[in-house]
């Protein structure tokens, strides 16, 4: 399954962006779809996932920002991220878990500039 992520990019502190991803091929057993963030010299986290049956989870650092959305017909997964910080500059990878193995997007850079 191959991932391809796209709509980062750079806007201004208080602004808006919307990430997309669409896997390759549609999985039909229970997964997770959604987005994992690394900024420089830190550790990848977890930004939003949402499983197969809709059970979204946010960082705390986002909630009430972001919103994920999903389409399991489709396998898309898009992030609408609001009130961007400067914080959130980041790259930004699209994630599917299914049991027993991940798959990652090629990442897509977003920079909050204050």
């Amino acid at each position: 399954v191959q991932l391809q992520a796209s709509g980062g990019g750079l806007v201004q502190a208080g602004g808006s962006l919307r990430l997309s991803c669409a896997a390759s091929e549609r999985i039909f057993s229970i997964n997770v779809m959604g987005w994992y963030r690394q900024a420089p010299g830190k550790q990848r986290e977890l930004v939003a996932v949402m499983t197969s049956g809709g059970n979204a989870n946010y960082a705390d650092s986002v909630k009430g920002r972001f919103t994920i959305s999903r389409d399991n017909t489709k396998m898309t997964v898009d992030l609408q991220m609001n009130s961007l910080k400067p914080e959130d500059t980041a790259v930004y990878f699209c994630h599917l878990g299914i049991p027993k193995y991940d798959y990652w997007g090629q990442g897509t850079q977003v920079t909050v500039s204050s």
